[in-house]
Order: structure tokens, then sequence, then C-alpha cells
């Protein structure tokens, strides 16, 4: 895909993760729509703002009505309560699937028709190295994400023929306002951003973005054992 042809769409693009990517598209000479639910919070010169809940069916009408020339589709927006499957609070654990699997749904059920009107692109998942493994207070956030890691796999098979591909993003901690509590090794996420990017240009439906990722990745073939060596045989 050459990235300085698309026209691309950034959810949660207001801050973190999601500024950074809308940042590196436009340095490659993208068009961006920068999606949040407060548009006037979008200091990123050359975005286009739109005001973006992707929780939110009307607001995501909306928002593809505004940006009817897309052909790449960043899902980046998201939420990290923190809540315990076991103990969290029900609301909370409701709200990581709203967001990362409901809401991640609804962006590509509206947008992949108006993607394959364009000729067809992509479509990122921003998912993480928590889609593969869990860690304490994190188990809403890595249910949501094993979600959406089965859901990115399942869309891949049924945008393939409209000429979409569906890609994932695997990564840990980045240095962002929503990790300022979490005390362990963080990349840069202008850096993970342009890996992000190179991942699209190249056409690969798995972008394995770190050590962190990568190591977790070939642990899968060990099984409980090696995921998590502290449950014994």
């Amino acid at each position: 895909m050459n990235i300085s042809n698309q026209i691309a769409l950034v959810s949660g693009a207001n801050r973190g993760f999601g500024k950074y990517m809308a940042l590196e598209l436009l340095a490659r000479g993208a068009k961006v729509y920068a999606g949040a639910r407060n548009p006037e919070a979008i200091d990123i010169p050359g975005a286009i703002p739109v005001q973006l809940d992707i929780t939110n069916p009307e607001s995501v009408r909306k928002a593809a009505e505004a940006a009817r020339d897309v052909t790449l589709l960043i899902n980046n927006a998201g939420s990290s309560t923190g809540a315990s499957l076991y103990t969290g609070k029900l609301d909370d654990i409701h709200l990581e699937f709203n967001t990362h699997v409901f809401g991640t749904l609804s962006m590509i059920r509206t947008f992949a028709p108006i993607i394959e009107k364009n000729g067809g692109g992509t479509i990122l998942n921003i998912l993480s190295v928590l889609s593969w493994l869990s860690v304490n207070n994190a188990g809403a956030y890595s249910a949501a994400k094993s979600a959406e890691w089965g859901m990115t796999n399942g869309l891949r098979l049924d945008l393939a023929p409209k000429n979409i591909r569906v890609a994932g993003l695997h990564v840990g901690y980045m240095d962002t306002d929503m990790t300022t509590r979490i005390q362990a090794p963080k990349s840069d996420p202008k850096d993970i951003a342009r890996i992000a990017i190179d991942g699209i240009a190249a056409d690969l439906y798995e972008i394995v973005a770190d050590e962190l990722s990568q190591n977790v990745q070939k642990n899968l073939l060990g099984g409980v054992a090696s995921l998590y060596p502290q449950l014994g045989n």
C-alpha cells in the first residue's frame, strides 16, 4: 500500500498513540481525519478533526458521513479500567468490551462499505500483547483485547473478497498517559507508530511491534506452562 495515496481515519487521535499515528500518516503524505469524542482537543496541524465516540452508533454514523473518502481505518480508540474479571465492577468490564469489541466492530461495519466503494484499502486494529496474555489487574482489558483479536481474524476472511485487508498490531506497554501508573519497560509510541505504518505499507496482516510481543507470540506454542510458569505444570 502506498501510504501517500491514502485517506485515513484514526480514532482516539486527540492524544497518546492515536496522535502519533496521525502524525506519522501526515508525515508520509496521507490525508488524515482525526477522530475524538471532543474534536476541540485535537491539536494536529494538517489533520481534519471529526467528532467520534465509537461506543455511540449515531456518532459513528455521522463520522462516516463526514469522511466518505476513507481508504485506511485505524481503530485505536480504547479504554483501560484496570478491572479484574473476578472482582471488578461489571460496568467497567462492560466498558472494556463495548469499546474494544463492539465499538470497534461498529466502526468496521460502518466504514468497510465506504472503503470498498473507494476501491479497497486497509483496516488496522490496535491490539495488544495482552490479547495473548493476561496479567494481574488487567483481566477485563485482556479478555476484551483477546476478543478483539478473534474478531480481527474473523473479519479478515469476511472482508478479503471486498479488497479490504484487516491487520492487527500487537504491542506491549507504550509510554503514554494511559500507562503512567504502570511500572514496566515501555516503548516510545513514536517508534511504534513508524513500525505500524511500515507494516501497513508492506501489506502485513499481523504486525508484532516489540520484543515483548514477539516473545509472547513464541511462547503461545508452549501453552499455559510457558505463559504462566507461576501456575506450575
